[in-house]
């Protein structure tokens, strides 16, 4: 969650909001260029609706939105529209943390197991894991626990309850303060810190901490009492109407509602300006660059430089002119958004969206931030985007061909063979497609249209790994550069025929979740619900190394992005059938599910709540499927592509024609009966 501690309220008119849809003194130009980016958002980027502000020197000077709050009523979003923030939820509980530094109750260099602990895994080094590390990253958790985190009308507290009993059986992936990869569970273990230190609850903290003093009045998590109705409405393809409201119930990595105003009047306390909440040193010292005490990669200029809970410190472009700016980005799966301050002109800006992403929202934020910095003669003049040649090629020199060889990231592995001084990659963070790679000296290969480039970079760990310098262009938006490592080199793992054989009869299989609510958002998203394993050559299956006949483990460690939420695999055999585990979460291997069947028929939830998925095969395909089942109780239907067809628990509805070649999975409570009739 957020933040934490608090002194009171002598400052409190200091961050009031104007109420005003804008303050005086805005230019128009600034008006104008945030109105036009924001309405690119909603017309090309599949955002329904944006709202953004902009504070300066504890002024808002800047508050408007594009879009509507609700589709089916052209309803206008207002200053008072709440939306998910995700991941800027990680500042409150960084601040949090910091706050009890301020009143001597934390060191975040002393042991986590100081404050928690019963914090215990089946690995000793979490016993060197601190707090610091929690915050930049760097503890060597494995990544995220997800299980029945992301729920619809549902603000079941499972997730946070179990996840302290969930990794006493689970290891880390690397030495504790190696190096900084993107970690959720770190902020859920600070959540936790923050509830077992202060004695109360993430939520009520929260209110009496940081909502009352800072006045407050729409930031909220799920467990919070406020009118739901003030949400943004959401959205999914395939789905008809508004979706029912999101509960991100991993509070401190992601679970906060506010809205644009509050989260840059919430700035003020990250930015050192009110220290009746958090001291300035403690403000200071989140933005130091914690990303290079390990692993990193080499360039500056990039999206990603850690501080404590930033995702920036030193974010670009505005690294190009000599100014620092913060940043901080939020994703749930319907809800974006971004935080970007200047500490050394007292200026913030917060985007919040229905739809589309936190990188565009950044995008959005940067442009419009650097209008403001031009109006106020901080930068005379704003840096055009870059632009790129295709590619020359060059003749490679032939130590680069040792280069060659198998490759992992998290959930993949790849071979990449160098050949005439070229080379494929899979694409790249989702924005860059999959293509080839031509040498063009200096160690370096570029795309295409000469906007990526990839090279190979030998760490101070003994590991090499695939760099990628990209900068990705939005039309009608603008332009970002990231600076990642993207995949590690791996060594052969050669299996001996039993275990190999084992691994073969597994591959191309599906294996599908059983352990997760019928109102969890996932089954919007089956790559979730679903794993289907690819074993390679090399003894790697689906990104993880291969141990014995029914176990493989993580087989990357990669700073940055690409080795976050890492996982191991596991399975078992019960009753004729195998299944998987995976974080604890059971999935079963699709040659186990069984067509529906025809006619009428009743299933009946088994006592250990599983869910249960059928095959649509020939003899039920194309008829109406007519499901009675209690409000507990749900069910979803996915074509042969996997994309879902209709989701009970957001469209409410009990009917569907089935597709051929589908999949139905019916959830619920142990012991809800479910009346189905087939037509």
């Amino acid at each position: 969650m957020k933040k934490i501690i608090a002194v009171f309220i002598s400052a409190m008119l200091f961050v009031l909001p104007m109420t005003n849809a804008f303050a005086q003194g805005s230019p128009e130009p600034i008006k104008e260029k945030a109105h036009n980016l924001a309405s690119e958002l909603v017309s090309k980027y599949g955002v329904s609706g944006v709202q953004y502000a902009i504070m300066d020197h504890g002024n808002i000077v800047l508050s408007d939105s594009v879009g509507v709050k609700n589709k089916a009523t052209n309803e206008p979003i207002t200053k008072d529209t709440m939306f998910g923030i995700g991941s800027i939820s990680k500042m409150y509980v960084s601040a949090a943390t910091m706050m009890l530094v301020d009143a001597h109750k934390v060191d975040i260099d002393q042991p986590l197991t100081t404050y928690i602990q019963d914090f215990k895994m089946a690995d000793e080094r979490y016993k060197k894991i601190t707090p610091r590390m929690l915050l930049n990253h760097s503890s060597g958790l494995y990544g995220a626990h997800l299980k029945n985190s992301m729920l619809f009308n549902d603000n079941d507290t499972e997730n946070h309850d179990e996840l302290l009993l969930r990794l006493q059986s689970e290891t880390l992936k690397s030495n504790p303060g190696e190096y900084s990869v993107y970690t959720n569970d770190g902020f859920q273990l600070l959540e936790i810190l923050v509830e077992r230190v202060s004695g109360l609850s993430y939520t009520d903290f929260l209110a009496t901490h940081i909502n009352t003093p800072l006045g407050l009045k729409s930031t909220k998590t799920p467990l919070g009492q406020f009118d739901r109705q003030k949400l943004s409405k959401t959205y999914f393809p395939g789905i008809e109407g508004a979706l029912p409201v999101e509960n991100a119930n991993i509070i401190g990595t992601g679970g906060l509602y506010s809205t644009a105003e509050e989260v840059a009047m919430f700035s003020e306390v990250l930015t050192g300006n009110r220290p009746d909440i958090l001291s300035a040193q403690s403000a200071k010292s989140m933005q130091s660059h914690e990303y290079r005490k390990g692993i990193w990669v080499p360039e500056e200029t990039n999206s990603f430089n850690y501080g404590l809970g930033w995702d920036a410190v030193q974010l670009a472009p505005f690294s190009d002119y000599g100014i620092t700016a913060l940043s901080k980005g939020g994703d749930t799966v319907l809800y974006h958004s971004t935080l970007i301050t200047l500490p050394e002109h007292h200026i913030s800006m917060a985007v919040l969206s229905s739809g589309g992403s936190s990188i565009l929202d950044s995008i959005f934020a940067s442009n419009v931030l650097f209008e403001v910095l031009k109006d106020k003669g901080i930068i005379k003049d704003i840096i055009p985007d870059k632009t790129f040649e295709p590619p020359v090629k060059v003749e490679m020199t032939s130590d680069l061909l040792s280069y060659s060889g198998l490759y992992g990231s998290v959930g993949t592995t790849i071979n990449v063979e160098i050949k005439n001084g070229e080379f494929d990659l899979p694409a790249l963070e989702g924005f860059v497609p999959a293509q080839k790679y031509v040498y063009t000296g200096d160690g370096q290969f570029k795309s295409s249209d000469g906007s990526v480039v990839v090279s190979f970079d030998k760490q101070k760990n003994g590991k090499t790994y695939i760099k990628a310098n990209l900068y990705l262009n939005f039309p009608g938006l603008g332009q970002m550069v990231m600076v990642t490592y993207e995949y590690q080199k791996l060594d052969a793992n050669p299996l001996n025929p039993a275990v190999k054989k084992a691994w073969e009869n597994r591959n191309g299989k599906n294996y599908y979740a059983l352990d997760e609510k019928i109102s969890s958002i996932f089954y919007l998203a089956p790559s979730f619900i679903t794993k289907k394993i690819s074993v390679d050559h090399d003894g790697y299956a689906s990104g993880t190394k291969i141990v014995d006949e029914n176990k493989a483990v993580n087989a990357v460690e990669i700073p940055v992005m690409s080795g976050r939420d890492a996982f191991d695999l596991n399975f078992y055999t019960k009753d004729g059938s195998e299944y998987l585990t995976i974080d604890g979460q059971s999935y079963i291997r699709e040659d186990a599910v069984k067509p529906i069947l025809g006619g009428k028929s009743v299933y009946t939830i088994p006592s250990n709540g599983q869910a249960t998925w059928f095959k649509i095969d020939k003899r039920s395909a194309n008829k109406t499927m007519t499901v009675d089942f209690p409000t507990s109780g749900g069910l979803a239907v996915y074509d042969e592509n996997g994309a879902v067809v209709d989701f009970s628990t957001a469209s409410n509805h009990n009917s569907v024609v089935l597709p051929k070649g589908g999949l139905i999975v019916l959830g619920g409570n142990a012991g809800d009966v479910f009346k189905i009739n087939l037509n």
